[in-house]
């Protein structure tokens, strides 16, 4: 019997949704779903990128809008953030980040909060004015494609351009593809430092070269013929991904394809998991289930047979062993994000900033719009590190752009804790976080940044903060992984943490082990603390922390790990999702937006 779910999508799903909620707009909002279609409905939605915010505020939504690999077009920033500002606001302000700002996302896109369902249509005009759209941006579908965010810009050992604007323009607007089993992630990057994640992908595809009979045809007809040369395109890997503490790294499909046939390798599977996926079991159905289930060697035989009209070739040489994007290697392997000034092939610089937790106030994106325009060309793009980077900019204008008083806020130079951190959504808005994360954490990185001094070598510390096992902060892959939790102390239910140790994609993706559980939030400072002293004081010169994990034993982690309350103040551990809003002091949202009231701020 297939899920409840798949019921509702049969009926009405993809493109046809949104003249629905345009008609439930116009006909007064939120209010004018009938009570017990709203399930119905707000599943619905999602394939829009309109999602109904938790409980408590059922009255309000979020929009997460789609760009693929990271790019925003001049104007595009600006338009998002005067959208903010206009819509964007709730009845009551958060205390670290006041009213009206945009978050940053893990798969390089956009997502605003407590919009109000009848100025939705108003917000896709304005947005769509400057080609910003918000479709197929959530639910069961193709999210927003994620690749190198400069690709085009930065050198590729193969280019990744015309590939990811294929899967964005006849992949994901096909909408006889709208309805896939679950959400499906898809990535592409040309360059050699891993920046796209493929192994957290459902379907990644990364550079190799491989020696090939080219006379054949489009696929070519031999991997081992005499006469063959070294053709550069990509190999396939499937089947990556987070999530209910059951994380899997993509396996390779021992599949080479030539760029020009990229594309239909990739919309072949996306179709064979659109006609096979499993549609009963939501908890076992996303790719990377699908993917052990039928085994490699069936995927790839039923993809030739049914999908694929062109001989494929086996898996050619990788370029893995140089990834150092979020790999947890020393920082002077390479490059490990996106931060700070770089080189573009033509010449010019990029220049990387940080925003710890991915939050930007409306009118700090809007000056960022106004940077991009006045230094660069206007053009910014995102990182899956949750961070902006400004393009094009000449030498003779880089002193004075990084001079900018707004670049005192998101430096171009962060602090290790500032230049590693992540964060999710949290119960600020989320339905099945746990506990609050931008706020705390952000507070977290001012506290460590005043009480923690590390090796001058270190760069960068990652800390990736999720509010629930779903892991949509990706605390599976860092450095340290704090994972939402509850605990009780003193008789009382408050926030908690499970910290763990040792993620990290690059070359051979791994992902934390937890050394501590359930430790309370006004406690856990004290127990990252501690864990990094003996960091700093028993690494061996110029071992990362990722290295270090991997050289100590479990015990020794767990000890040096150990909880201790400090100075460090957690206001608000004691909602534990008991509130309405994390922050707020009257009853309900529709109480704060009669009173106008505001919570107060807790420096």
């Amino acid at each position: 019997m297939v899920h409840k779910k798949e019921e509702q999508k049969e009926d009405c799903y993809g493109d046809e949704v949104r003249e629905h909620i345009e008609r439930f707009a116009e006909n007064g909002g939120f209010e004018a779903i009938p009570d017990d279609e709203i399930d119905k409905w707000t599943t619905r939605f999602k394939f829009w990128g309109v999602f109904q915010q938790r409980s408590g505020q059922e009255e309000y939504f979020m929009m997460r809008l789609t760009n693929a690999s990271g790019i925003l077009e001049p104007e595009q920033l600006r338009r998002i953030g005067e959208v903010a500002k206009e819509y964007a606001k709730g009845p009551v302000a958060n205390p670290e980040f006041g009213n009206g700002w945009i978050d940053l996302t893990t798969r390089q896109s956009v997502q605003l909060h407590w919009l109000k369902l009848e100025d939705i249509p108003e917000i896709w005009e304005q947005l769509e004015a400057v080609g910003v759209h918000s479709r197929s941006a959530g639910g069961d579908t193709m999210r927003n494609i994620s690749g190198c965010p400069l690709h085009g810009k930065a050198e590729e050992f193969v280019e990744a351009g015309p590939l990811l604007e294929r899967f964005e323009e006849e992949l994901r607007k096909d909408d006889a593809l709208a309805n896939m089993p679950r959400k499906f992630n898809i990535s592409a990057s040309g360059c050699t430092v891993g920046c796209a994640q493929d192994s957290l992908n459902d379907i990644g595809f990364e550079p190799a070269t491989k020696e090939i009979d080219v006379s054949g045809g489009a696929g070519g007809s031999s991997d081992s013929s005499d006469g063959g040369e070294e053709v550069r395109g990509f190999n396939v890997r499937i089947g990556g991904g987070l999530g209910g503490r059951q994380p899997r790294a993509a396996t390779p499909l021992d599949i080479f394809v030539r760029p020009e046939n990229a594309y239909e390798v990739g919309r072949g599977f996306v179709e064979l998991y659109h006609d096979y996926g499993n549609r009963q079991n939501r908890s076992k159905n996303r790719a990377r289930f699908f993917a052990e289930d039928w085994g490699m060697e069936k995927i790839r035989e039923t993809l030739q047979e049914e999908y694929v009209d062109f001989e494929m070739h086996t898996a050619g040489e990788d370029f893995r062993e140089e990834y150092t994007y979020n790999a947890g290697r020393p920082v002077e392997d390479g490059q490990h994000d996106h931060v700070g000034v770089g080189d573009q092939k033509d010449g010019q610089n990029y220049v990387g900033l940080s925003v710890p937790v991915g939050r930007l106030p409306a009118e700090d994106a809007i000056e960022l719009a106004d940077l991009a325009d006045e230094y660069g060309s206007g053009e910014v793009r995102l990182t899956r590190r949750q961070n902006p980077v400004i393009v094009d900019v000449a030498d003779e204008d880089l002193e004075e752009l990084l001079a900018e008083p707004i670049l005192e806020e998101y430096p171009a130079e962060p602090s290790p804790f500032e230049r590693g951190a992540m964060a999710c959504t949290g119960t600020e808005f989320c339905s099945i976080a746990l506990t609050e994360t931008k706020g705390r954490m952000a507070r977290m990185l001012r506290w460590f940044n005043k009480n923690v001094e590390l090796p001058d070598d270190v760069g960068k510390i990652k800390m990736h903060y999720s509010g629930c096992t779903a892991d949509c902060g990706q605390a599976m892959t860092a450095d340290i992984g704090l994972q939402g939790m509850r605990a009780r102390k003193n008789g009382e239910m408050v926030e908690a943490f499970d910290i763990g140790v040792g993620g990290g994609v690059g070359e051979d993706p791994s992902f934390i082990d937890w050394i501590q559980q359930r430790v309370p939030a006004d406690e856990a400072p004290g127990a990252i603390r501690n864990l990094l002293e003996a960091y700093a004081a028993h690494r061996s010169e110029g071992q990362a922390f990722r290295e270090w994990v991997e050289a100590t034993g479990e015990e020794q982690l767990v000890e040096f790990c150990e909880p201790e309350e400090t100075d460090f103040e957690a206001p608000y551990m004691d909602d534990a999702k008991q509130s309405w809003y994390p922050f707020a002091e009257s009853e309900s949202a529709a109480a704060a937006a009669g009173e106008g009231s505001v919570a107060p701020s807790d420096d």
